[in-house]
């Protein structure tokens, strides 16, 4: 039964990861990403069931459009096969199996799945664009809210925390769209700095810590390392160019957030 279980959950993953390269492509152009249906983005054709089979349909398709015959990037299937073995290792990293089912742990790991998917989306946005997107920030709190519910229910005392840091995410975005969203470098500092409050909500304080500091490190390394390949001295770390930052910043963010809070709960549950 527990293979059948997980195998549900890495399916619905890879469900998700399609999902993931839709809203990515589609939020920032302001398009719907429920109803509209889905089609190639070098034929328009619009796309039947068979092309939108996660995994299989690509390699049925041989990594091409069954239209036109362009090449689908390779990202796509890998992407789908990452969301659905981080869907897999979240729900091994909390025990979720039949026998521990219960009310709880099921509103708990759909509650984090929404979450994870939700770092996913404001990732792949921010590493095309540079931007976290306004609407997926206000999903956050939406989210945040149901899960101070959740925590609420389970810990009253704990509901006060997370009260200040939601207080502090609506402020800074009322803060941001109001009087700031002109200067888009302040701008983006901003959305990183509520995108850090939701993520201190639904992950501990420390963990968020790790979160930043691993994001700096990985930056650092990673700017050093192109440095290094460039050997142009007149490079930085972070740079401006047409007022715009080039580092996405909330990228790595998210990408930390979800690896360690992976890692947190398999030492919590599985070595402790």
């Amino acid at each position: 039964m527990e293979i059948i279980l997980y195998g549900l959950i890495f399916i619905v993953g890879t469900l998700f990861g399609s999902f993931f390269t839709l809203a990515v492509y589609r939020i920032p152009l302001g398009e719907d990403i429920f109803y509209k249906h889905s089609f190639c983005p070098n034929c328009k054709s619009k796309l039947q069931f068979k092309d939108l089979i996660p995994i299989i349909s690509y390699l049925a398709l041989r990594g091409k459009c069954g239209h036109c015959g362009q090449k689908i990037r390779i990202r796509y299937l890998l992407l789908e096969i990452l969301s659905g073995m981080v869907f897999l290792l979240f729900a091994l990293s909390i025990k979720l199996d039949v026998l521990s089912l219960n009310t709880n742990l099921i509103i708990y790991f759909l509650l984090f799945i929404l979450y994870i998917a939700s770092l996913f989306i404001i990732a792949g946005i921010d590493k095309e664009n540079i931007s976290i997107q306004k609407s997926l920030l206000v999903f956050g709190i939406a989210l945040s809210f149901a899960y101070m519910t959740y925590v609420c229910i389970q810990n009253s005392e704990a509901i006060y925390t997370y009260i200040i840091y939601l207080t502090l995410i609506i402020i800074l975005l009322a803060a941001d769209t109001i009087f700031i969203k002109k200067r888009l470098r302040a701008s983006y500092l901003i959305e990183n700095l509520m995108l850090i409050l939701y993520m201190v909500i639904f992950s501990e304080p420390f963990i968020t810590y790790l979160t930043i500091a691993m994001t700096l490190v990985w930056i650092g390394a990673k700017s050093f390392i192109k440095r290094l390949r460039e050997k142009a001295k007149e490079k930085v770390i972070t740079r401006e160019k047409n007022n715009e930052i080039v580092i996405p910043i909330g990228f790595h963010l998210c990408v930390s957030n979800i690896l360690l809070v992976i890692v947190y709960n398999f030492l919590c549950n599985w070595v402790m």
